[in-house]
């Protein structure tokens, strides 16, 4: 075992553990250039990304901060553990083995001592001798207390069956052999005061025991302070177990003494009276120190009970305290109402356990004042350390609480503001839908400035609608954005119809917050409605503007002129650089010869030719020879378009005669 410990075995275990640390370290630092890389990237993103997504880049980036600041602390404050328990065991070690070392050799001088002397000068020599080596032993149980609670301390603090073991097998082993030490010590001591008795020097051999009482009953007295902690109170009991043994082994000296004294006085009357008050004297004070060390045990016992009590309490105390510190610390606040409302509910909770720990660190204070009051000097310091560090720890732990429940409120109040902003948000879209519908329900007006007013109107409502899109953003910006395929097409990126810019509403989607998952039926709510809304009124402004396009088409048209239609079309046609009678073939896709109203209509419009639908009609119409829903032929219909109508009819009647018909609607 010896060996073991030079061989620095306690804290090998502890150099590995900190070349992890030192390397764990050295890895969280090296991922240092990474997170700015990181951080750069997301402040570039922010730039390019809209609003939305921007708090989001900001909360991963927020977070990343704080994971990576937490690692490091940890890191750090892992090290620094490490390094002072590494300084306790080499500490403990060092003195574990001065001591067992120094015991060696002495058990070994105690061991290899001569024979008790015979002669009164040579027994007296050897006394003197024996009590010279008490006073070193004296000296060295400082020492050897210090180390005992090194030992114990770090036997606290061991995490593993197997170190708590080797060190209990260390304090053992110290502890023995001190007792063997002391024992073989006291042994000897009384066998010298034992031949210094029978050696018939009853003077000495009484002003010895009296010098031992005299010293030992100072020690015992009531007032000798006997409080403290539990590692001081368990030295005092130790100490006062080896001063009973001491007592009882010398129980036989004063026996032997009173004996010899009785029988002095049979045989002598010369120095009877002397020595009967000698012994009388010697007696009393033997009574009362064997009373003052009862005394002592019972009041030991007692401060023992007191020193358990305090430890319990005080480690009780620090772990719930400990324990509440990690909750109000790290524990995150959520940001849904249902999760925020239980982590409040948990949170008054905890705050209910606070305050009936108050009673507990109050019954802490009044004990560790009572102990105070008749602590011994040893444990002044710790006990001291004890009740400021568990009163600052309950201020923090008090001051973390009130810190998390501000936050808490601060979170509550921000959520019930959301809420009644996106109550005042819908309130203000089922005003407007309502206001819409009203508009819906009533005629459309038949003239082109009546309509106009209503598309004006209609204008302004779309600005408002506009204006409270970002309100509307800002109350959905909590709400998870839904994901999205590979196959799906972004809604930017599909392909729009080709209508009049003035047909879009900004921003440009298909739908509006499509793209959100609400988590609350008051945001789902409000993402709904504003949909409705939206598409209500661009369905309103569609209709106006049709509306609109056909007042105009029909006013244009009341001043319809064939001819000015028709040169129109040549004109627009040669700008093609196309045949019309190629152009006219490629609407008879059966290349019978025959065309219909609607075929004709249709490929006109399609043609992009800027025309109407109530022109083609008339067109078509006058296409229509027959009324009866078809139009002549193609070749007839060109020369309808070249010639005037005198020339078309002759024209017409060569061609008739010649290959077409006419067609008559199917």
């Amino acid at each position: 075992m010896q060996r073991y410990c030079r061989s620095a075995a306690p804290w090998s275990s502890i150099n590995e553990m900190l070349l992890f640390v030192q390397a764990l370290v050295n890895e969280v630092n090296g991922y240092g250039e990474k997170k700015l890389t990181v951080e750069n990237i997301g402040c570039r993103l922010t730039e390019l990304s809209r609003k939305e997504d921007c708090d989001v880049i900001h909360n991963l980036i927020m977070t990343i901060q704080d994971r990576y600041k937490k690692l490091q602390q940890c890191t750090l404050e892992r090290g620094r553990m490490l390094e002072e328990v590494k300084k306790n065991a080499k500490q403990f070690n060092e003195s574990w083995c001065l001591l067992v070392d120094w015991m060696a050799e002495v058990e070994q001088t105690l061991d290899t001592h001569k024979e008790i002397a015979v002669t009164h000068e040579e027994i007296k020599q050897q006394l003197t001798e024996q009590k010279e080596f008490q006073k070193l032993l004296r000296s060295k149980r400082p020492m050897y207390e210090a180390t005992l609670k090194s030992g114990r301390t770090l036997h606290e603090r061991a995490q593993t069956s197997h170190d708590r073991q080797h060190l209990e097998n260390l304090l053992a082993e110290l502890k023995d052999t001190w007792d063997t030490i002391s024992g073989k010590s006291m042994e000897r001591q009384h066998k010298l005061e034992e031949a210094l008795l029978f050696s018939g020097r009853f003077t000495d051999a009484l002003q010895a025991l009296n010098d031992w009482l005299y010293r030992a009953e100072p020690q015992l007295a009531e007032d000798v302070p006997v409080g403290g902690d539990k590692d001081v109170v368990n030295n005092l009991i130790d100490k006062h177990k080896a001063f009973q043994k001491e007592l009882g082994k010398r129980a036989g000296c004063i026996r032997t003494l009173k004996r010899s004294v009785r029988d002095l006085t049979r045989s002598s009357t010369a120095d009877a009276h002397w020595l009967q008050e000698q012994m009388s004297e010697l007696e009393g004070r033997w009574e009362a120190v064997c009373k003052l060390s009862v005394n002592k045990q019972d009041r030991l016992e007692a401060a023992l009970q007191q020193a358990e009590k305090f430890d319990g309490l005080v480690h009780s105390f620090m772990e719930r305290l400990t324990e509440a510190e990690r909750t109000l610390k790290y524990g995150v606040i959520p940001e849904e109402e249902e999760a925020l409302l239980a982590f409040c509910k948990q949170h008054k909770e905890s705050m209910s356990a606070l305050q009936a720990q108050a009673v507990d660190l109050e019954n802490i204070q009044c004990l560790g004042e009572e102990i105070l009051a008749s602590c011994h000097p040893d444990s002044i310091i710790t006990l001291k350390s004890w009740l400021s560090v568990t009163k600052t720890r309950y201020e923090e732990v008090q001051t973390w609480a009130r810190q998390q429940g501000h936050k808490i409120q601060t979170s509550l109040a921000a959520l019930e503001a959301e809420k009644e902003d996106v109550q005042r948000l819908l309130d203000w879209i089922s005003s407007a839908e309502e206001a819409l519908n009203l508009r819906e329900q009533e005629p459309l007006p038949e003239t082109t400035e009546q309509n106009q007013e209503l598309i004006d109107q209609h204008t302004v409502f779309m600005e408002e609608l506009n204006k409270k899109f970002p309100e509307v953003e800002n109350a959905t910006k909590s709400c998870k954005h839904k994901s999205i395929s590979k196959q799906q097409v972004s809604p930017r990126k599909r392909p729009l119809t080709s209508k009049p810019k003035s047909y879009i509403l900004q921003p440009a989607v298909p739908v509006p917050l499509e793209h959100l998952d609400p988590q609350t039926p008051q945001l789902s709510q409000l993402v709904s409605q504003w949909q409705k809304l939206w598409l209500l009124a661009v369905a309103r402004q569609n209709r106006l503007e049709q509306h609109q396009q056909t007042l105009k088409e029909m006013e244009e048209f009341a001043n319809f002129d064939f001819n000015m239609w028709r040169k129109r079309y040549i004109q627009w046609i040669s700008h093609l650089k196309s045949r019309i009678l190629d152009v006219f073939r490629s609407v008879d896709r059966d290349q019978d010869g025959r065309i219909t109203q609607k075929e004709f209509i249709d490929y006109v419009l399609a043609s992009k030719f800027p025309t109407n639908s109530l022109e083609m009609n008339a067109v078509a119409n006058i296409f229509d020879m027959n009324s009866d829903g078809g139009i002549l032929a193609a070749a007839t219909s060109f020369s309808y378009l070249f010639f005037d109508e005198n020339q078309f009819i002759y024209i017409l009647l060569n061609i008739m005669s010649a290959h077409y018909t006419i067609l008559h609607t199917v």
